[in-house]
């Protein structure tokens, strides 16, 4: 797909978070709209799967690491043909199958079951292990945040992951400097990431806009190219990316939009897809 479709499918994506976070009054909008367009670029450009059969035994494997922003996980799932786009706003109600952490059990697509930090990256290492024990071709990707890594189970996964080069493995840290509780220099900062991944093994790749789907697209065709070594692409994001009054605002970490606030927010993602629909 072009760069032009698939922003154009992030919009939607993004408005898949908002719906559904509105309808739940409850959720994490601020970080799934920060890492849409990587998730996106994944399902519909990137990875090896098949709507169809989501339980393939050589499909590429996603595991959401921060699964707190399984709003975005869930819209890019919905639009790539998992389930009906219709199930979005049933997001956190009794009876759903998108609940408020992703559950492989409930959910076609999920890879993982993840929620608590810091354990979804040692699920990742564990099936890059199995594809190289077994010699399957499949590659795994995992999604973490930058406050994610301050648990130290993700540096003992590192250090295997970089010990047993597993090249099969890509992992992405979601940089958008911002958690629940303020900064990640005011609650524990890891910086610098870049260089500790190094440290552990991995080929490192910075990826300057994480918002940019050129650029997305550049680190992840870079990726492609590494053998050997793991791959970690540190990717700068906006948290809230998308609606103008949730950028880079810590307090969107967890808030569900109020109805005055959807209506703006939905507004902005129609004004964007009008926009990009001029451009095409």
């Amino acid at each position: 797909m072009s760069d032009e479709e698939l922003i154009q499918i992030a919009n939607e994506v993004r408005k898949g978070v908002v719906v559904g976070t509105h309808s739940a009054k409850a959720g994490h909008p601020g970080g799934s709209l920060g890492a849409a367009d990587i998730i996106t670029y994944l399902y519909f450009e990137e990875m090896d799967i098949d709507p169809a059969d989501p339980r393939r035994a050589d499909r590429d494997r996603f595991v959401l690491s921060k699964g707190h922003c399984a709003p975005a996980l869930y819209a890019v799932l919905a639009h790539r043909g998992f389930f009906p786009v219709d199930d979005l706003p049933t997001l956190r109600h009794i009876g759903s199958h998108l609940q408020g952490h992703p559950n492989m059990n409930d959910t076609p697509g999920v890879d993982m079951s993840t929620g608590s930090l810091g354990q979804g990256i040692s699920a990742a290492v564990g099936m890059a292990l199995a594809a190289k024990h077994w010699g399957d071709s499949y590659r795994t990707f995992c999604l973490l945040g930058d406050g994610e890594i301050e648990e130290g189970q993700v540096w003992e996964a590192a250090m295997f992951a970089g010990n047993h080069h597993l090249d099969n493995l890509v992992l992405i840290v979601d940089h958008n400097g911002l958690q629940i509780d303020g900064t990640i220099e005011e609650v524990n900062s890891a910086m610098p990431i870049t260089n500790k991944f190094e440290a552990f093994g991995f080929h490192v790749i910075e990826l300057a806009d994480g918002n940019d789907m050129a650029q997305v697209r550049a680190a992840f065709e870079a990726a492609r190219e590494v053998s050997g070594k793991p791959v970690c692409i540190v990717a700068e994001t906006v948290k809230g990316k998308g609606v103008s009054f949730m950028e880079g605002q810590v307090g969107w970490h967890g808030k569900a939009p109020n109805d005055e606030q959807f209506e703006q927010a939905m507004a902005e993602f129609e004004a964007r897809a009008a926009e990009l629909a001029k451009e095409a």
